[in-house]
């Protein structure tokens, strides 16, 4: 019964990590899109935030996960819904 519950955690601690992986990726790749169609930079999205460039970088590759208050703030810079960046 014990085996049966950690192999059971193991499998959905597995399936959440590569859940949060697709959603950091899509994430990442939504900003930049936009990013990117609103004529910005990494650097004036960072200066207008207010955090480093490698921060951004790391979001927009999937590597980094922002916390929400940054995410809506991304999108307030960026002029979306918060839900734009995340579908």
């Amino acid at each position: 019964m014990i085996y049966h519950q950690l192999y059971f955690s193991t499998i959905c601690g597995m399936f959440f990590i590569l859940a949060m992986t697709e959603t950091s990726k899509k994430l990442g790749e939504n900003i930049k899109k936009l990013r990117v169609q609103k004529g910005m930079n990494q650097l004036e999205l960072c200066s207008i935030l207010r955090v480093d460039t490698a921060y951004i970088s790391n979001i927009e590759n999937g590597k980094k996960n922002p916390t929400l208050k940054t995410v809506e703030k991304i999108a307030k810079v960026l002029k979306v819904d918060v839900n734009k960046l995340l579908k």
